[in-house]
């Protein structure tokens, strides 16, 4: 099997259907967030659509590199992170400007969106779950969908809190700690990347030697 490439095939094949799906339940959970963010006025849900959009391109990234050279995927890996950490940005301008200007989040808007989001990337993970031990290119995936969780639940948490609250805070909070998951999770598969490059590159050079 591994002399004819045959296992190696299957594998790159079953990536690229799991990543297909991954991209469409992304993009289209971007719109919808994107969406009810702008109408809800909730950066919490903006900050969880653009993550969704940048998980989106991940994920395109790593279909791209899928079948391809150990330096390809760590390479994809590299520029996964780096944009997540570039669309943070527009999630902090957001933040800033909500909180000079005002806003009045609908909560259950970001309750019941929220709550569609995690379910998203629950079944996200479980169709990575073979393949968190793989490439970097889909370790990068299984990252970033885990913190998505986490960002999914936060804001729904942050939806209870604004309607027993009556204040605009705890959804600035959860914008801005989006946010802050987003820029770990890039810094994060950055510095596996360059690890990983490292790794292959001393391998490589025993072997000639």
């Amino acid at each position: 099997m591994s002399d004819c490439g045959c296992g190696l095939e299957q594998s790159a094949m079953l990536e690229r259907k799991t990543l297909r799906a991954l991209i469409a339940i992304n993009a289209a959970m971007f719109l919808v967030e994107a969406i009810a963010g702008w109408l809800g006025q909730s950066t919490g849900l903006i900050a969880d659509s653009l993550d969704m959009l940048a998980d989106a391109s991940v994920y395109g990234i790593s279909l791209y590199a899928v079948g391809r050279s150990h330096r390809m995927q760590a390479a994809a890996g590299t520029a996964s992170g780096f944009l997540q950490i570039l669309l943070v940005l527009g999630v902090l301008a957001d933040v800033v400007r909500r909180f000079y200007f005002g806003s009045e989040p609908a909560s259950g808007l970001m309750m019941s969106v929220g709550t569609l989001a995690l379910a998203a990337n629950v079944t996200c993970l479980l169709l990575l779950a073979k393949h968190r031990d793989g490439g970097i290119h889909m370790r990068a995936s299984w990252i970033f969908s885990t913190n998505d969780v986490i960002a999914n639940v936060s804001v729904v948490i942050s939806g209870v809190l604004v309607a027993v609250l009556g204040s605009r805070m705890p959804d600035l909070i959860v914008g801005t700690l989006v946010a802050i998951l987003v820029v770990r999770g890039g810094l994060r598969i950055i510095r596996e990347s360059r690890e990983s490059r490292s790794a292959e590159r001393k391998k490589l050079a025993s072997r000639d030697a």
